[in-house]
């Protein structure tokens, strides 16, 4: 028997990876790949050996984005600052 690609699936998706064709595997309660051939469409589902979700994304991602100032492109826009509702 081939080894199973377990996956990483949310119970929110869990229609959708079901959909791909993914399987239960109610001994290990996980979702599993069942063809090795078709891993490209659970991508974003995968675990690597150790059962740590694969990082589909670069590691640029992961940084955050403190300090970051956006300006808006809407000239009447007025900007929240939590303290007082702008309506008042």
């Amino acid at each position: 028997m081939a080894a199973k690609n377990y996956l990483n699936v949310p119970y929110a998706e869990k229609d959708a990876a079901k959909a791909l064709g993914a399987r239960w595997d109610p001994a290990k309660k996980k979702w599993y790949a069942p063809d090795s051939s078709a891993l490209g469409e659970f991508s974003q589902w995968l675990e690597d050996a150790a059962g740590a979700k694969k990082s589909t994304k670069p590691s640029a991602a992961k940084k955050t984005l403190q300090g970051v100032v956006t300006k808006a492109v809407d000239k009447n826009f007025v900007a929240y600052s939590g303290e007082l509702p702008p309506w008042s």
